[in-house]
This record gives structure tokens, sequence and C-alpha cells, in this order.
């Protein structure tokens, strides 16, 4: 949600100023054109515009080189700098900790700004780091879930016979990105927005694309209910944080 992204921010940006550090908030989608292609590249019209997006990725790239926070944090001495990881981090000991699904560990510190931040929006940042973690890697598990089905590879292979009659032999989405991406040098622009744009055509016109959303929404459907629990924290704690961000975003918005 944009409007938690943002509170988050400010309230980032407030305590490395009472640490003695500058912070300046970042939007949440810096690119908005900027979209992910899970399984396969489907909107013909994005397509036609950004191949498979390697102009975002460089707009992208450029706003990383120009990052405000970046520059300041590299212009601080080693000591400084130090310090203002630690400010915005917190240090050891990391006794905040979240299990994936999967089993996979991830630590924090209960200290720093970002856990202030967290926790004074959210309420509970153990609650929080547990719920956030679990529903990112549901995000993750269910890509993996939908392409693994048997179903999805089955819908591959009309897409695939397509890509083939359009002089573009290509055994999987996955494949052909992997083929583009290893290349010493990128695809002219041109070739690049021509196989993108035929890429997406033969995903609308072979079922592809219809049959990857629909697998998509059964495993997400799946999945929440699975974890139904951390699922139903996380919306909670999310709505609950609402009208404070809504309050803090507004102060900010009339502060000089």
């Amino acid at each position: 949600m944009g409007l938690l992204h943002e509170a988050g921010q400010i309230l980032l940006r407030d305590c490395m100023r009472r640490k003695g550090f500058a912070y300046q908030p970042v939007k949440e989608n810096p690119v908005p054109e900027a979209r992910a292609f899970p399984y396969v590249l489907n909107d013909v019209a994005w397509a036609r515009e950004h191949g498979y997006g390697t102009d975002i990725q460089r707009e992208l790239s450029e706003l990383r080189k120009t990052d405000a926070n970046q520059r300041y944090f590299r212009a601080l001495p080693a000591k400084r700098r130090a310090a203002a990881l630690a400010a915005a981090n917190g240090s050891r000991p990391l006794t905040v900790t979240a299990r994936t699904p999967d089993g996979m560990l991830y630590q924090r510190s209960p200290e720093g700004c970002q856990s202030e931040a967290d926790a004074t929006l959210y309420g509970d940042l153990e609650k929080w780091f547990q719920a956030k973690v679990t529903a990112d890697a549901l995000t993750e598990l269910r890509y993996a879930k939908v392409t693994a089905d048997p179903r999805f590879a089955e819908a591959v292979k009309p897409w695939s016979a397509c890509m083939r009659a359009a002089g573009r032999p290509a055994t999987s989405p996955a494949d052909l990105r992997a083929a583009t991406g290893s290349r010493r040098s990128p695809l002219p622009r041109d070739e690049e927005i021509a196989l993108a744009v035929t890429e997406a055509r033969c995903a609308r016109t072979s079922g592809l694309a219809d049959a990857a959303r629909d697998l998509d929404l059964q495993y997400g459907r799946s999945l929440d209910r699975q974890y139904q629990p951390a699922v139903r924290t996380y919306r909670e704690l999310q709505l609950n944080a609402l009208s404070r961000a809504r309050d803090l975003t507004q102060k900010a918005g009339t502060s000089p």
C-alpha cells in the first residue's frame, strides 16, 4: 500500500534526523511503468513500448546512481558511515526473528530507525516482521508452484509452437529469458521489442496467459488458506496502520 510506504519513509526520515543523519524518503515505485511478468510476458502494448524492460532497468540504474541517500552515505567518513548504518538498522544482537514457510530464518535488530518506524506504524514489531516475511515468501512460493504444475507445462506447448511458427523458436518463456539474458551484448532495441511482442502475442493466442492467470489465482487462494493465520495477521496489521499512516502523511504535508 502506497500510503503505508510513504508513512514508513517519513518515520524513518524523522528518526534518522533525531540521530544526527540525513535521510530523504524514497518512492515505493520510482518508475511506475516497471512491471513483473513471472510466467510469461502477456501485455502486447507494454511489450511494444518497453520490450523486455531494458529501458526501465536503465532508468532504475540511473536513479540508483543519483540517489541522494546513497550519495550522502558514500560521502560520510568511515566512522560516521558505520554509525549511520547502526542508526538505520540497529546493531547486534538480532533478536527479532521470523521463519519462512520453508524454514529459512530471517533476523533483525529491534533497535534502529527501521525497526522503530515499523513498530510505530504496525504496533507490534515481532508480529509484523513474521507476518511480512511469510507474506513475501508466499509470493515466491506461489510462482514456484505455478511453474511446477503439469498444467502450466502443457499450456507452454502451444505457446512454444506459436513462437516457432513466428520464427522465434523457444521451448519456454523461462528458457527464452535465459537465452536473451545470457547474451554478451544486449539485443538491439528494435529486435528486443519485436521478440517481446511476439512472446506476448503468443501468450494471448495460445492460452498460456489465461492458464497462468488461473493457476496463479488457484495457488494464491490455496496458500492463503494454508497459511491463513499469518495472512490474516498481515492484512489486519496493515489495515490497523492505515489511520496512523494517514495522520502521519497529512501532518508531514502541512509541516514547513
